[in-house]
């Protein structure tokens, strides 16, 4: 089969220092230290191989990620800049939908002929975090798309256990519609998790800041607006961006480069500050001490975007305004992906204006290319087409 397949050189940073893990797995805990000179092309794969337990989705429709960004674009000295977690040469792409099209002997929940979005976040199940619930975190950790083959190719095997029915979403939106919009699970559980379960949510009527518009960032604003947020403020440099964030429920969109972020926000909230501020920019060392100016009494900062930097903050600001800072990551357990499936069937979560371009697979890295603009919404790739 065809997949958009990444390789890189194994080529550590001179004052990284490679763990024995690292070394006996071939992956790079910190790939922005690790993969040099990032190739990537739509090329001939093998197979997938469907295991007992595995279903085989053609694959319908699959997002570009910041991620993905992240594994084109490289820093002055060759290196991808996405900081996690990686494993090379790999097929690209992880938020997805499927249709089922062959199920091994062991699956009992899932028929050629169903609909999936899926799980990017391949916990194991057994280690001390995924048995005290916190999947996002397994020391087993596989990722489709980062360590193991994604969906940026015709066909992916995965086990039956990481798949979820989108059947309300197409019954709402119709199926051509319906995969595109069902793609969009993942990312937006990822915010969902970042605000609802590790930021503890908000009441109605909270006033909350979104740094970032990306697509994290818009599925955080459509959220917030479907939880009755009672003030919805975001910040992004992109106009077009800018645009898709009022079509989802901001109340206000300012580019942080023209306005004082904790200014305005002070402003907007009469001088009480906001209760939560998403940061989904990527750029902490720029965003959290703005955040940090406009925290509310009982305030909270909750970061969804990726950056290896460290961030200066004044911690007896924390302390006086009864204050919270919560790092987030991965969209795995806690009902996150059924519930974010059952506000888009039932119509109160619609994040489908955000979807701006479209490609078919053998276009994959002019995909990429385009998004590393950073003026779209969420780019999808059609395998099918």
């Amino acid at each position: 089969m065809k997949g958009l397949v990444l390789d890189a050189k194994w080529d550590p940073r001179p004052d990284y220092k490679v763990s024995e893990w690292e070394k006996e797995t071939g992956k790079a805990i910190s790939g922005s230290n690790v993969w040099r000179y990032p190739k990537l092309e739509v090329r001939d794969w093998s197979d997938p191989q469907v295991g007992p337990h595995d279903v085989l989705l053609e694959v319908q429709a699959c997002g570009v990620c910041g991620s993905d960004m992240h594994f084109y674009e490289t820093d002055e000295d060759g290196y991808i800049l996405y900081p996690g977690l990686t494993r090379f040469p790999t097929i690209l792409g992880h938020e997805f939908s499927g249709k089922v099209v062959e199920v091994g002997p062991e699956v009992t929940t899932l028929k050629p002929g169903d609909y999936v979005t899926v799980e990017e976040m391949i916990w194991c199940g057994r280690c001390t975090p995924c048995r005290n619930g916190y999947p996002n975190h397994c020391e087993n950790l596989e990722e489709i798309g980062f360590t193991i083959p994604g969906a940026f190719a015709q066909y992916i095997a995965v086990d039956e256990k990481f798949c979820w029915k989108v059947d309300g979403i197409l019954e709402r939106f119709g199926e051509k519609k319906g995969v595109e919009i069902a793609a969009l699970t993942e990312p937006t559980s990822v915010s969902y998790n970042a605000i609802f379960e590790r930021g503890g949510g908000i009441r109605p009527g909270h006033f909350v800041s979104v740094f970032g518009t990306g697509p994290i960032g818009l599925a955080a604003v459509g959220l917030l607006e479907a939880a009755g947020a009672g003030l919805i403020v975001a910040f992004e440099v992109s106009p077009e961006r800018r645009e898709l964030a009022k079509l989802v429920g901001a109340d206000y969109v300012f580019d942080p480069r023209e306005v004082s972020p904790h200014e305005t926000l002070m402003e907007l909230s009469k001088g009480e500050g906001f209760n939560m501020h998403v940061e989904a920019a990527g750029v902490p060392h720029l965003t959290v001490p703005e955040m940090e100016k406009a925290l509310a009494i009982n305030g909270k900062i909750v970061q969804i975007g990726r950056a290896a930097k460290r961030v200066p903050m004044f911690l007896e600001v924390l302390q006086v305004r009864r204050s919270q800072v919560f790092g987030a990551q991965g969209h795995s357990g806690h009902e996150t992906f059924p519930n974010v499936i059952r506000m888009v069937a039932s119509g109160r979560l619609d994040l489908s204006p955000i979807i701006t371009a479209r490609y078919n697979l053998a276009e994959t890295v002019d995909a990429i290319a385009k998004a590393t603009e950073r003026r779209d919404g969420k780019i999808m790739v059609r395998p099918q087409w």
